[in-house]
């Protein structure tokens, strides 16, 4: 007889090992039974998938699928988390990670040609160019500084606005909004008036762009006229959420990590060629964007275990990414691991579009903060740094930082 796991008030997300393990609780699930039934807060059964080889079966196969219209879940657009089930979510034209192929195809294939290796390669001096000027304000300030506010979220915000055609100076608009649709524990109608806000604006500068297009890429997009107004708002507010959320966290709370291993710390600072495996293994070892949900089409085997249709599933890519099955040691930061293949840009049709951006952004980030603050320390006791542990994209609210 299977042994189906109750839990009551949603998973078992207490960071009770430190800042930077998992979950003990999710740990314990994962070295037990890597696919196990749950019992959602609701009562409806479900399952949650932690096993790193399950995960990425899971992730690459379609008949999981993402559309949030379709669960008994209600999830709202795809965000990570736990809320109550309500009434299934309304179809959002453009938001293309709720969507299965076809739909998703078409839409994501309009995007490709913005996000290629290529294109983010030339983009990469522009970049390093942001990170710079933005390490030079930092510069100018007295310590002690939020290394969050001062640098971690500018970065990414000044490279999305710029990439995407968005007045930096409306970044308050969307970063506020965006907070609040990210918090875990606010109502329905608290989320919706923070997604209605930033669609709201979204549509305006859409329209804009429809009318007058420049050289961005939401411009490259209005030219096309097979999408519509709604779709374009749809693909921005997923392109801005993620194209800052993400990166930003990653961070604020990547360098709380290196403070805390300041041996490597030290060695990426006397070889920069270890930069780029360094930010391969941060992204591994943090995963500050866990939780995902996907709805079972019909019955299917995972793990040795039969998901039944309609069956709402759970993943936890940090769970994942920390498989001692995968990879070795896998609750301590290493810089140098060959950390390729981990799952934090997820798999299959919905990988990150932007995991190249990111890198880039990551790489210029860390690499101009190590080199032009050599003297980097902690303001604070590690201990009393805020952790983001109410926030659907894990990392810290706070950074009190001191050279």
């Amino acid at each position: 007889m299977t042994q189906t796991v109750p839990i009551p008030h949603g998973l078992p997300m207490e960071r009770d090992a430190g800042p930077f393990d998992p979950p003990s609780g999710i740990t314990r699930l994962r070295e037990a039974r890597p696919v196990c039934p749950m019992v959602f807060p609701d009562g409806h059964e479900g399952w949650l998938v932690t096993g790193y080889d399950a995960v990425r079966q899971l992730m690459a196969d379609t008949r999981f699928s993402s559309r949030q219209d379709i669960g008994i879940l209600h999830v709202p657009y795809e965000t990570p988390g736990m809320p109550a089930a309500t009434e299934p979510s309304p179809h959002v034209p453009g938001l293309f990670i709720s969507m299965d192929p076809p739909d998703h195809t078409r839409l994501r294939r309009k995007l490709t040609g913005a996000f290629t290796v290529k294109r983010m390669k030339q983009l990469e001096e522009q970049i390093i160019d942001v990170t710079e000027r933005q390490l030079d304000e930092l510069a100018r300030l007295t310590p002690p500084v939020d290394l969050v506010k001062e640098f971690a979220l500018p970065v990414p915000s000044l490279v999305i606005c710029e990439l995407l055609g968005v007045p930096y100076a409306d970044r308050e608009t969307f970063q506020v909004s965006s907070a609040k649709f990210m918090e875990r524990d606010v109502t329905l109608e608290e989320k919706m008036a923070a997604f209605g806000a930033i669609f709201g604006y979204l549509t305006e500068l859409v329209t804009s762009k429809r009318a007058a297009p420049d050289e961005d890429i939401l411009s490259d997009l209005a030219r096309d006229d097979d999408l519509t107004i709604e779709e374009l708002t749809g693909i921005g507010f997923l392109l801005l959420l993620a194209g800052h959320e993400t990166t930003a966290n990653m961070l604020g709370l990547g360098t709380f990590a290196l403070l805390e291993h300041p041996e490597q710390l030290a060695e990426l600072r006397a070889d920069p060629d270890l930069m780029p495996g360094a930010v391969e293994e941060l992204m591994r070892y943090l995963s500050v964007a866990d939780i995902f949900f996907r709805y079972a089409t019909e019955d299917i085997e995972l793990g040795g275990e039969t998901i039944p249709e309609g069956s709402t599933v759970v993943i936890s890519l940090l769970a994942a990414n920390h498989d001692p099955e995968r990879f070795d040691d896998a609750g301590s930061l290493d810089i140098h691991r060959k950390a390729r293949g981990h799952l934090s840009f997820g798999h299959g049709v919905h990988q990150c579009l932007g995991q190249q951006l990111a890198r880039i952004e990551m790489r210029a980030g860390f690499s101009g903060l190590l080199r032009r603050f050599p003297t980097l320390e902690l303001a604070i006791p590690a201990g009393e740094v805020k952790l983001r542990t109410n926030m659907n994209i894990y990392g810290v609210h706070e950074l009190p930082v001191t050279w």
